[in-house]
């Protein structure tokens, strides 16, 4: 479908920060700049025309259909090189496993290839169980090979590719000769990849340390993974407030909590902190239990339950949403047909 949308009038403010200086609001926060372009002249103008994205048809698997749908025209008018960082207060909350997922499902959406970044500084192999592995690169190669990182042919030289379409620098597991990268060597990968693809998605170790906080400030969506326990969301509760504390309160604002069940029930306690949660972050989104999920093997989000399909259509629609465009205001002047 081919979705057309009117670009507003910009703002004196839009405008500075188009031509490119930093225009700050009353609130600290930057606005983001207005695509230009340059005339015969050579002068830069804003673009101020509409702005039309090609959607790709919504797989049957997905719903509900209104969400999914407006997951999909988003995801299909994303802002240049839109970064997701997927972070936790802990380890051993699924996060490989929620980047797998979540990333196969907007693998689905993005009409350009999506890719994800394996950004541990220990032997793991998390996300490489999720996503599967049909050779050796591993996100070590990125790292080695950085200054050749000027092309999409260049990256998935090392990439895997999930039964969806996802594609991942998965973890290096190997301990000599090859290593894990440290945080920056990654995330000097990530800024090469993220100049390449329409989205980048970096699956980061916990949050103890302030090149993490740093990776979540400049992602569009910070997301936050705990297990719906109340010991991991107590202790993603105290790193929120500590984010805070630490002059972080836009990645507080912004964040996304994924909460994933541990069992097919909930405990009435960790419904109690949920609700206390759902005020301090924007956006809390449970992802049910699912056996497919509990095992490590490569995850097909269209093959998973209909329960957990349903919540991962919900998160891409919070993280989506951080992404997209700031233009497009769904559905104010669109109009979709068939391509």
């Amino acid at each position: 479908m081919v979705l057309s949308i009117a670009a507003p009038e910009a703002s004196p403010a839009e405008l500075l920060a188009a031509a490119g200086h930093s225009a700050s609001l009353e609130s600290g926060t930057e606005w983001p700049a207005y695509p230009i372009a340059a005339d015969q002249h050579g002068h830069e103008q804003p673009i101020n025309q509409p702005l039309v994205v090609r959607a790709r048809s919504v797989p049957s698997e997905f719903g509900p259909a209104d969400l999914a749908e407006r997951v999909w025209l988003r995801a299909a008018a994303l802002r240049p090189a839109a970064t997701i960082a997927v972070s936790s207060a802990d380890g051993g909350v699924g996060r490989s496993t929620l980047v797998a997922a979540l990333g196969d499902v907007l693998a689905l959406a993005v009409p350009g290839p999506v890719v994800a970044v394996d950004m541990h500084p220990v032997p793991w192999g998390g996300l490489g169980e999720r996503i599967g592995r049909s050779n050796a690169g591993t996100v070590w190669d990125a790292v080695r090979d950085l200054h050749t990182l000027t092309s999409r042919h260049e990256v998935e030289r090392w990439t895997q590719r999930s039964p969806s379409g996802l594609l991942a620098l998965v973890g290096e597991t190997e301990g000599q000769g090859r290593r894990p990268p440290r945080h920056d060597e990654a995330a000097a990968v990530v800024e090469a990849v993220r100049r390449l693809y329409p989205l980048t998605i970096c699956d980061v170790m916990p949050a103890l340390i302030t090149g993490v906080w740093r990776t979540l400030a400049a992602a569009y969506a910070p997301v936050l993974v705990a297990r719906a326990t109340t010991d991991s969301l107590h202790h993603t509760m105290r790193l929120l407030t500590h984010l805070r504390a630490a002059g972080n309160s836009a990645v507080v604002d912004r964040a996304v909590l994924a909460v994933v069940a541990v069992s097919p029930a909930t405990d009435r306690t960790v419904r109690a902190v949920l609700q206390q949660a759902a005020t301090v972050v924007p956006d809390v989104v449970s992802i049910p239990y699912d056996p497919q999920l509990a095992r490590p093997e490569p995850v097909d989000a269209r093959r998973l339950k209909k329960p957990t399909r349903t919540a991962l259509v919900r998160l891409a629609d919070a993280v989506i949403g951080r992404c997209t465009d700031p233009r497009v205001a769904l559905p104010l002047a669109a109009r979709m047909e068939h391509a």
